[in-house]
């Protein structure tokens, strides 16, 4: 049976927390977009067949740009995403050509190739993978009146990052069944577990950060000078 693996990175979000005019993932980080940063590391990833780059509609000539400049010889096709972030998922899944496929946050710049192995062993021995890691903070869970009205156990929760693996075969159909029935989910696993199938956590790091405020690129600054 074939192993074949892609991965679509979705950078196509606006990023209004931010607080910028350009788009988080465009921002630069020593002298290359964030986005260059993160399709550079999965281009490196020699098991790895395909990339697809979900981007924003305005966003597709100058993406097509940096694929050329940079030599990012696995991205195979950027395309423009939808309105919400799991229908750029769908239509960058609807483009590849493997038999399972990764979807990564165009905006976690500092994922390591030992994140990315380990995604793909845990899908490939229990048929999905995401990575996550044990939330270290209590967390509490509080009502529309902002009263506690339960404390879980910290130590069943974790804090799911990406990226996330599949059969390519079941998240369309995740994605198919999401469409039809109006179902928006906060991540692709989410569409599997709707669909009952299992999905594994697969452990990652703390420094695989989604850079998302002004704090998280400073961080980000920090932690390219540190080579993480």
């Amino acid at each position: 049976m074939s192993k074949s693996f892609g991965v679509v990175i979705v950078a196509a979000g606006k990023g209004s927390r931010m607080g910028t005019r350009e788009s988080k993932q465009f921002l630069q980080i020593e002298g290359r977009p964030i986005v260059v940063h993160t399709m550079d590391i999965f281009n490196q990833v020699p098991w790895l067949q395909e990339i697809i780059l979900v981007t924003g509609r305005d966003d597709v000539s100058r993406c097509k740009a940096w694929v050329k400049e940079y030599s990012l010889d696995k991205v195979s096709a950027v395309i423009p995403g939808g309105s919400e972030r799991q229908e750029s998922v769908y239509q960058g899944i609807k483009q590849m050509n493997t038999e399972w496929v990764m979807i990564h946050d165009g905006v976690r710049p500092f994922v390591t190739r030992e994140e990315i192995d380990n995604c793909r062993d845990v899908a490939l021995r229990e048929g999905a993978a995401v990575l996550g890691v044990p939330v270290k903070d209590t967390i509490k869970q509080v009502n529309e009146q902002g009263l506690i009205t339960a404390t879980p156990d910290r130590h069943s929760l974790w804090a799911v990052q990406t990226p996330q693996a599949f059969r390519l075969c079941d998240l369309l159909a995740a994605h198919e069944s999401a469409e039809r029935e109006g179902y928006s989910g906060t991540d692709d696993a989410m569409l599997l577990e709707r669909a009952g199938l299992p999905v594994a956590i697969a452990e990652g790091k703390y420094t695989n950060i989604k850079i998302t405020t002004p704090e998280d690129l400073e961080y980000a600054a920090f932690l390219k000078y540190k080579k993480v």
